[in-house]
């Protein structure tokens, strides 16, 4: 590439597609690399929460709580389908927090944000209702709230494929590996799949690089250690369904930290998280024999149906990449996000994204951009991503219900819970994935668990895939419902159908008979 662009973003991530979204709708010229798949680390790690983040308030990290409750519900108008109300029970547990405590953190929680689509707090007295029958009789009474889901993986796709339809240019599977400020701009080294190298020029960079900030930093600081990152390893549990119905639960333990169980893919349980020190010189996070303790023990605390071992389906641990803020105990850590912005001469920019939460992704980059802008372009357009649909969330009302009414209507002819699944992954989208298809023949093969050749291939001509596991895994869960030999015949069709030449081994291989504790590279965000 020959021509000097605006920006190169180097990250993959929440935080990373979400500034190429926001920069290539002010009009900026962007160029996004990516080591591997889009979301492969922190940014599908996640409890896969849009929340304001209860347990902030005890740290007095009000604004951080505010801003976060804000975007909720900005978000939830912004991608109505792969983002959507959730009602969680906080059990009173008598030896810990008292009772009059939590529900002054509710009531904060539920007017400093100024909420306005989802519903308030409201005690639940356990016998007279549903949670008698799943929680211990120990616990008499709790505190229902709301808060949001979210598909995490799949948020960071749709920002950037936002990204590429307002002219970004998106590159996964490209390694970032030189950066040299020259005449004023960066000249970065770029190297893809199949170990072709390119130079490009830019105005300025932003380094969203997660775990990998530091060493980034390094690239262009020749022979200087960077410590800016306290590196927390997070794992979570997927179990098979322990309770019935929608709500989830938030669960207090003893050292002051918090668990969430909640409904998962329809038939499994999500536990976590936890908070354990990590360095990148570990290797691969996964799950330890002390973590896997300390969930099932907290779990069984509450719950009348025990967990066990046996129960437990899959798991992913990763790295949560915050701002080194020098507190003492990992819990404690800031989860806000810090911009440290470094120029020469008021010329070549970078920008170094710490710490950071999904929720609050959109007004970073936002906060990024204003930084950003008078370094890169004076025709840089303002703030816009406010009141903008994600793709596939231009839902009129944001009334998904409704929206699924109608696409029954319309699209007949696929089983109901396909039909759901694709609603929910695609919104209004669904209408180019089944452009011109009548019936089910139409979708082509069928590989199980409602996933199409059909589907498949307008993941990889419109999403960015390029290896099998990026459509188990992250654009779609599907992984957990095939079967071993369903996977293993799938990849084999993949591969023969979408012959990506590559001279390098796949990114993130899962053994092929080994479905359950799956446990990729998975970077955790809480």
């Amino acid at each position: 590439m020959s021509d000097i662009i605006d920006l190169i973003v180097i990250g993959g991530g929440i935080n990373g597609t979400g500034i190429a979204r926001d920069a290539a709708g002010r009009g900026l010229k962007v160029l996004l690399c990516e080591k591997n798949d889009l979301a492969q680390h922190t940014s599908s790690s996640s409890t896969k929460l849009i929340h304001g983040g209860l347990r902030y308030l005890e740290h007095y990290e009000f604004k951080l709580v505010r801003d976060s409750l804000i975007e909720r519900e900005v978000l939830l108008r912004a991608a109505p389908h792969i983002i959507w109300p959730l009602r969680f029970v906080l059990p009173h547990h008598k030896g810990l927090r008292p009772a009059w405590l939590i529900r002054l953190g509710l009531f904060l929680y539920d007017y400093i944000g100024g909420r306005k689509i989802l519903p308030p707090t409201k005690k639940q007295i356990f016998n007279q209702s549903a949670h008698g029958k799943i929680l211990s009789d120990e616990f008499k009474f709790g505190f229902e709230y709301s808060d949001c889901w979210v598909d995490d993986a799949r948020l960071v796709v749709l920002n950037a494929v936002d990204a590429k339809e307002h002219g970004a240019d998106i590159r996964t599977r490209t390694t970032c590996l030189s950066l040299e400020r020259h005449d004023g701009n960066w000249r970065v080294l770029l190297e893809d799949r199949n170990g072709n190298k390119e130079w490009v020029s830019a105005k300025g960079v932003v380094n969203a690089a997660g775990p990998w900030v530091d060493e980034i930093i390094g690239y262009s600081r020749k022979g200087q250690n960077q410590k800016n990152l306290r590196l927390i390893k997070g794992s979570h549990l997927i179990t098979r369904k322990l309770f019935e119905g929608d709500d989830a639960y938030i669960l207090q333990s003893a050292d002051n930290r918090i668990i969430f169980a909640i409904p998962y893919e329809n038939d499994f349980t999500l536990i976590g998280t936890t908070d354990v020190p990590y360095s990148l010189d570990e290797g691969v996070p996964s799950i330890c024999d002390d973590e896997i303790n300390y969930l099932c023990d907290l779990i069984n605390d509450y719950f009348q149906k025990p967990v066990t071992r046996d129960d437990i389906v899959a798991s992913y641990s990763g790295v949560r990449p915050l701002y080194d803020d020098q507190a003492e105990n990992a819990s404690v850590v800031t989860r806000d996000y810090v911009l440290d912005l470094k120029e020469e001469q008021g010329r070549a920019p970078m920008m170094s994204v710490f710490g950071g939460k999904i929720t609050t992704y959109r007004k970073l980059s936002e906060s990024a951009l204003d930084k950003l802008k008078k370094y890169v372009s004076a025709d840089c357009g303002d703030d816009w991503t406010r009141d903008a649909a994600l793709p596939g969330g231009n839902i009129p009302q944001a009334d998904f219900d409704g929206f699924e009414r109608q696409m029954r209507v319309q699209y007949s002819w696929l089983p109901e819970g396909t039909l759901h699944r694709l609603l929910r992954a695609y919104g209004t989208r669904i209408n180019q994935l089944l452009d011109g298809i009548k019936d089910i023949d139409e979708m082509d093969r069928h590989f199980g668990a409602g996933l199409y050749e059909a589907e498949v291939n307008y993941l990889v001509k419109h999403e960015f895939v390029l290896d099998p596991n990026d459509v188990l895994w992250r654009r779609t869960k599907l992984g957990l419902h095939l079967s071993p030999e369903e996977i293993k015949i799938f990849k084999g069709w993949f591969n023969e159908r979408w012959p990506f030449e590559t001279n390098r081994p796949p990114t993130d291989k899962i053994p092929e008979n080994e479905k359950p504790r799956i446990q990729e590279f998975h970077s955790a965000a809480s």
